[in-house]
């Protein structure tokens, strides 16, 4: 509720307030199952779009939708407004924008992979250390070579044009092992299967768009409908860090705002710390102690303050912390970090009082105007305006067909990338083969046919020659006879003149 430029969240002895000054200092809400994290999550998420800052929250249970309706009276509430007591308190609906990744249940989100980087990547395609810097030589190929990756296509043909051309690539980038490419290449046709092809594309959307206001000054409360996401817990934490590391590395330098220009709430925190590496740790480090200066506030909501690595967790400022249970000796653990972490409050016992908060109650710190954490309160947290619970189908569907963003982000979109470009080279490259092969095959059939032709010319040539001398042969066989004859005949001519003329023949026959 906001209420005196301030966001009053709970209520002791006194009203127990975030000063919008303070609020991209961040923050935690953590709690045990059933402690009433989700109705303090709601809450602020109210207060704030009332003091006009824009929200990005993740609905993991599908029961946050009921911001878009007015909340309904029950004795809980009722008894709460009279105890606090809370003036003019009315029930009322939220400017609320619903987003999904699968495009069910509200406007589509795409972010490219080129935006996505291998980092994060790997970490979604679960890839080990040597994998990894295969990626990255992927992505320094397709930058060198202007091959713009959009979608998950155009990294399995990445993959594919490296694998072929690995031998021309490893001299000037390194080896890239067989193994590691084909690691690459099933972990993305198993991304694929996964919904992974709905989250990469374009249009990718603009977090820009996200920091809208109403006209009359509220910020949206922009929910990403993660019902069904969340059970690809990889691609959930790949989109939130990647939202949290564009809006760091996008937005401009503002120092200390008079209220954030965004918070951003990272609901089942634990799930971002899971099997990390070291590199995306610190970025998240980095990310996490900077971004405040953008103007951006994170606050982690998560089961124990043990979930959040300890650097993150000293970035914390304003904590809100229910009931944690402490049956086991790692969870007494927890209890007393978690009671270590509050200035303490001489009225009551910190460790003590955590285990024993009644649902919607918490041990509330918030920083004061020095930035520096007040002393913890025992507090009740206030009901929220807006309806405890989901809001009916239809209705969500109406919210989403009439929010003008689904018009812009609605149609996915396939220009040319590199699996286009790829598969056109590819084709260019089979054509040109093809036409090469078709050639040679050319050249070797006019080869065979002339060869065949000159065998044949052969062939005929030596025919003639036979012919020739056999023809050769029967007219000197003629001439023979013809000689015989008349040499016989001289011999038995019967006068001397028809001998003289018989000889005279024969010289003639013998020239």
């Amino acid at each position: 509720m906001y209420t005196n430029n301030k966001l009053w969240i709970a209520q002791s002895d006194k009203n127990i307030c975030i000063l919008p000054n303070m609020a991209n200092r961040h923050g935690l809400i953590a709690g045990a199952s059933g402690t009433g994290k989700t109705v303090s999550l709601k809450v602020l998420a109210e207060s704030f779009s009332d003091a006009g800052v824009p929200v990005f929250l993740a609905d993991i249970k599908g029961d946050l939708s009921g911001m878009i309706t007015e909340g309904s009276e029950t004795d809980i509430i009722r008894k709460r407004v009279e105890e606090f007591p809370i003036e003019n308190w009315t029930y009322k609906k939220f400017p609320t924008a619903f987003w999904d990744i699968y495009a069910e249940m509200g406007i589509p989100i795409r972010i490219t992979v080129s935006e996505a980087g291998p980092l994060l990547l790997s970490r979604l395609l679960g890839l080990s250390e040597i994998q990894e810097e295969v990626l990255n030589v992927i992505f320094k190929i397709a930058d060198d070579n202007s091959l713009l990756l959009t979608d998950i296509k155009d990294l399995k043909a990445m993959v594919e044009y490296c694998s072929e051309k690995k031998a021309e690539f490893s001299p000037k980038y390194g080896n890239m092992s067989p193994q590691s490419l084909g690691s690459i290449q099933r972990a993305l046709v198993s991304l694929e299967a996964q919904g992974g092809e709905n989250f990469f594309g374009e249009p990718s959307v603009d977090f820009n768009d996200w920091l809208r206001k109403t006209e009359d000054g509220r910020g949206y409360i922009n929910v990403l409908y993660a019902v069904k996401l969340i059970h690809n817990p990889l691609l959930y934490t790949t989109f939130m860090l990647w939202l949290m590391s564009t809006m760091f590395e996008d937005l401009p330098e503002v120092g200390d705002l008079e209220k954030p220009k965004m918070v951003f709430f990272f609901d089942e925190a634990h799930l971002l710390f899971s099997d990390i590496s070291k590199s995306l740790k610190s970025k998240i480090v980095q990310v996490v102690k900077l971004i405040r200066s953008k103007g951006i506030g994170i606050y982690f909501i998560s089961q124990s303050p043990s979930d959040i690595p300890d650097e993150i967790l000293a970035q914390l400022g304003n904590r809100i912390q229910h009931s944690l249970r402490a049956y086991t000796p790692a969870e007494q653990k927890a209890v007393k970090a978690a009671a270590s972490a509050f200035r303490v409050n001489p009225d009551f016992d910190t460790e003590d009082a955590i285990t024993n908060l009644a649902t919607g109650e918490a041990l509330v710190s918030f920083l004061d105007a020095d930035g520096s954490p007040s002393v913890v309160e025992k507090a009740c947290i206030l009901p929220p305006q807006s309806l405890i619970g989901s809001a009916e189908e239809v209705m969500v569907h109406a919210t989403v067909l009439s929010d003008p963003f689904n018009k812009k982000y609605m149609d996915a979109i396939d220009d040319i990338s590199a699996y286009e470009i790829l598969t056109e080279r590819k084709e260019a490259d089979m054509q040109a083969l093809e036409a090469e092969k078709k050639a040679l095959e050319k050249a070797k059939e006019e080869a065979l046919l002339a060869k065949e032709k000159e065998k044949e010319e052969a062939k005929l040539a030596k025919e003639k020659e036979k012919q020739e001398k056999e023809q050769k042969k029967k007219e000197e066989q003629k001439k023979k006879t013809i000689f015989g004859f008349f040499k016989s005949s001289a011999r038995t001519a019967s006068n001397m003149v028809t001998r003289e003329v018989v000889r005279n023949i024969l010289k003639c026959f013998k020239k």
